[in-house]
Parts: structure tokens; sequence; C-alpha cells
């Protein structure tokens, strides 16, 4: 499982400003803290960067590689941004990845890039026609999108094909359509597609400590559907597994000591497969 450390997104007030003053240490902070949690990449998200971009890339790519010995996920649909960060990316700590792709025009030359640089590309099952209805609109998306991989000179294993995950609290029925989604994705190649989320996207929107709960059970369900890589937090993740074995218990029907803890898991196993009505307040209901 490659857990992609997400907290390095220009979204977030105290990075963004320390971007915008090229402030190295909060940057090396962040990402020494998702390494000593588990994470086996960072994800360098610059936004569109349509001024600037080049340059804001390789100093993060540089800033982040001067602190942690990890390969970088490069964020951004600014072409020449991520063709820059590629260029300094050092390849000793292991193959960048660009993030990413879809069945967009536009975005089709990231895998000219993917090609060039024999680096990792995350391709979103999306295209100009709107969100995917469900699985079976996934995977035929995917499916044009391998063959458009091939085309381009991009080995299916350095593709890992992303479902979308979507807000529960307004989507709520596309949860458990993009745990299927993982489940086909696993079918249409041998040896099998590599698979990714950005899984703090099913909890947006949702109360402060109701995200985390949905962050950590959903990845479960996912891993278990066959899910190889996930955008996250690192100590989310980390917590998520030490809880594995008693949510694999719930998730089957079992009890377990911990009753507060099972009727947590519980409902959240519900409102993930629409077996209940999302709402905010869902753990006290």
């Amino acid at each position: 499982m490659l857990i992609i450390g997400e907290k390095l997104s220009i979204i977030a007030k105290r990075v963004r400003e320390a971007m915008m003053k090229r402030d190295k240490a909060p940057i090396q902070e962040i990402a020494r803290i998702q390494y000593e949690n588990g994470a086996g990449m960072i994800d360098a998200n610059i936004g569109p960067a349509e001024d600037g971009g080049e340059e804001l890339m390789q100093w993060m790519v540089t800033t982040i590689q001067e602190a942690v010995p990890l390969p970088v996920c490069l964020d951004t649909t600014n072409y020449n941004a991520v063709e820059a960060g590629l260029k300094v990316h050092n390849n000793d700590y292991g193959r960048p990845m660009i993030n990413s792709t879809s069945n967009d025009p536009e975005r089709f030359p990231m895998l000219e890039l993917a090609a060039k640089y024999n680096c990792d590309i995350i391709a979103l099952t999306v295209g100009k026609g709107g969100l995917p209805a469900d699985e079976h609109d996934r995977a035929a998306i995917a499916a044009e999108i391998m063959a458009r991989a091939m085309e381009y000179g991009v080995p299916l294993e350095n593709v890992y094909l992303d479902p979308l995950v979507l807000q529960i609290a307004t989507t709520q029925d596309q949860a458990l359509k993009v745990i299927k989604a993982i489940e086909v994705f696993k079918q249409l190649n041998d040896p099998p597609m590599k698979t990714v989320v950005g899984l703090s996207n099913v909890s947006n929107g949702c109360p402060k400590h109701v995200r985390p709960i949905l962050n950590k059970y959903y990845f479960l369900m996912l891993l278990n559907a066959g899910l190889d890589a996930a955008i996250a937090d690192p100590a989310e993740i980390k917590e998520a597994m030490e809880e594995k074995p008693l949510f694999d218990k719930v998730l089957n029907g079992e009890e377990i000591e911990d009753k507060e803890k099972m009727t947590v898991m519980k409902k959240t196993i519900d409102v993930i497969l629409g077996n209940t009505l999302y709402a905010h307040s869902y753990l006290e209901m």
C-alpha cells in the first residue's frame, strides 16, 4: 500500500503562505511528519499555478527532498510546471508521479510527460462529459485511458486508476460505487491495474470530528476491495491499519468487546453502504 501524503496543498493556509514566501521550514516540517507516519511519497499540490508555476514546483520538489528521502507526486494542471518539477526530481528516492491525466483531451499531454520521464501517473476516470454515474461508467473510461496510455508509450504498470471519490455529504450513493469500481478495475487486466484514491474527498463538508472516522473506515473498505494507493493523511492511515482487525470483524457482522467503537463502526459502514441516509449527526442518531 502506497500512502501519498496529502498535507502539502496550496489549499491549506499555512502551506500557501509558505509557498508564497518560499519559506522552507513549514514545508519541510510537514513533509517530515508525514514521512515519520509512514508516507511513501509526498504530494506537492501547487494548484493551477498559472504564473510562476515552473519555479514554484521546482522549489517544492527540492525543498521536500532536502527534508525526506521520498519521491514526490507533482500535483497541478500546469504542464510546464510538472515538467520543471520532473527535471529536478531526485529519482534515487524513487519514481515521481504526475497527478493527473483523465479522459479530458486537455489532460492528454500529461501522458507525454509520463512517457518521456518514465514516471507514474494518476488517471482520473472522468472526462468532459461530466461525472461517471457508476462503476460501469468508470470502467469504460478506464479502458479508454489504458488504450491511450499504450499509444503514448506509458507502461500500464505506471498508471494508477482513480475512480474519483466524491463527498458523501452530497453524493452518498457514489461511496459504494467507488468501492465497486476498485473491484472492477482489478478485473480489467492481468496483472491487475493499480488503483488510487484521493481519500479525504469522501469527508469534505462533514463536521471536523466526523472526518477522520469516515476517512479511516472508508479507506479500510477500499483496501478490502483491492486499493493500492491513497492520497491521504498518513497519521489517519496508521490509525486505520491498527483498527483493521476489529473493523473487519464488525464488517463481517461479528461482535467486539469495545461496544462504543463497534457502534461507531457499524453506523459508518451503514452510511457508506447506503443502508442509512447520511446526516452530519449520523453518529448521534
